[in-house]
Order: C-alpha cells, then sequence, then structure tokens
C-alpha cells in the first residue's frame, strides 16, 4: 500500500513473539463476523437488518455473544501489544496501539455487561426505553465508547504517523477508515434512536460499520509488518 519511501530504516522482522501476537488480530475480525452472521442466521426473532449485535448477547443462547465479545476482546488487546512491539523499532506512535488495546477492552466490557433490548428484540420489549433498566445496560455503553469512538481515534492517529513514515496509500485508506467508521456509527445509533428512515436497517448499518473497523485491523495486522517499504 506504499506510494513512496520512509524517511527512516525500518527492522526486517518482528521477532517470533510479536508475530505471534500480530497474528491475533488477523484471527480476531473475521471470527467475531463469522460468530455473529451465524448467531443472527439461528435466532428466532432476530433480524440482522435492523437488531444490533448486541442484542445476540440477550436471551436463552445470549452466552454464545458474550463468548464472542469476550475471545474478540482478547485477541484485540493481543494484537495491540504486538503492533506496539513491532512499530516501537520504527519510532512508532504509543498511542495508536493504546486505543486498539482500548477497543479490545471496551468489547470485552460489552461481553460481560449485556445491553438493554432495542428495536423490539428480544419479542415483547419495546422499541425504546427512555432510561436503563440497570447498571450493567449502562456500562455496557460506557464500554462501547472506545469500540466506537476509539477505534477511528486511532486510524487518524495512523494517519499522521504513516504521512510522517511517506506511506501516503496507508494514510489516505486509514483516514477514509476512520471518516466512514465515525459515519456509519451516527447513522447506526440514529437506527436505534428510532429515526424513521433508518430504523429497519439499524443492524445493518452497524454491522456495515464493524466490517469497515475490522477490516482496516486485519490489513494493519496482515500487511504493515510486512510492507517492504518499512523493511528497507
Amino acid at each position: 500500500m506504499s506510494t513512496s519511501g520512509p524517511t527512516a530504516t525500518r527492522p526486517a522482522r518482528p521477532p517470533a513473539i510479536t508475530r505471534a501476537l500480530l497474528v491475533c488480530g488477523v484471527i480476531a475480525g473475521p471470527l467475531f463476523t463469522l460468530a455473529w452472521v451465524v448467531e443472527g442466521a439461528t435466532r428466532a426473532d432476530y433480524n440482522p437488518v435492523r437488531h444490533p449485535v448486541s442484542s445476540l448477547a440477550l436471551g436463552a443462547y445470549g452466552w454464545t455473544q458474550v463468548a464472542n465479545f469476550l475471545v474478540a476482546g482478547i485477541l484485540s488487546v493481543a494484537f495491540a501489544v504486538g503492533l506496539w512491539r513491532a512499530l516501537r523499532p520504527w519510532g512508532g506512535s504509543t498511542w495508536g496501539p493504546v486505543l486498539i488495546g482500548a477497543y479490545g477492552i471496551g468489547l470485552m466490557g460489552a461481553g460481560i455487561f449485556p445491553t438493554d433490548p432495542v428495536s423490539g428484540y428480544p419479542p415483547g420489549t419495546p422499541d425504546q426505553l427512555v432510561e436503563y433498566t440497570s447498571v450493567p445496560a449502562l456500562l455496557h455503553d460506557l464500554f462501547s465508547i472506545p469500540v466506537f469512538v476509539g477505534l477511528p481515534i486511532a486510524c487518524f492517529v495512523f494517519v499522521r504517523r504513516f504521512n510522517r513514515w511517506g506511506e501516503r496509500g496507508w494514510a489516505i485508506y486509514s483516514a477514509l477508515t476512520g471518516v466512514v467508521f465515525t459515519i456509519g456509527f451516527v447513522l447506526a445509533s440514529l437506527a436505534f434512536g428510532q429515526v424513521a428512515g433508518l430504523l429497519e436497517i439499524g443492524g445493518l448499518l452497524q454491522r456495515l460499520t464493524i466490517t469497515v473497523g475490522w477490516t482496516w485491523l486485519l490489513l494493519l495486522a496482515v500487511l504493515l509488518p510486512r510492507d517492504r517499504s518499512l523493511r528497507s
């Protein structure tokens, strides 16, 4: 993805432990996505186009999505550590990996603390609650902040770093990811707030947003440590 050479000499290859941690970033997104695809397709009365991913943690089989959040969060934190280790010899940013680590912690918190019902799932619940029904539901939303706010900020942090390295392609891609992710998050939030015209596609908007973020993380894990321009 490089368009020009780096400004400094880079290490040839990350250590084995670092590479193993980076692999966690390759696994996390696809595994998380596969889980919610299967759960959403098999859960009675659940509509993936309308309902949020977090709602899969509700009901009799909610433990499967709880486990999905926890595993994805642990893998993301491990990836953040590997990314920090990989970028440290290059003069890499600390804030980027820290924000990705916070993203992982947010996923774990979202799994530990279940959300309130929204958009009529589980059946028999109102489309929108005027206030939180429990402390765990409040904590779920608080832990979601580093997921939906921290990740785009991480993208913009890396934009500055990639520009300093002369990696214009990575900088543009990171900036676009941050912008698209933010727009998607806002639209999905409006949908779950029962805004007409968006309500019926809230789940789809959220899933597209999450996929954009996971794709950026995956490519960061797969391509960045192997980019020839960063090893010359």
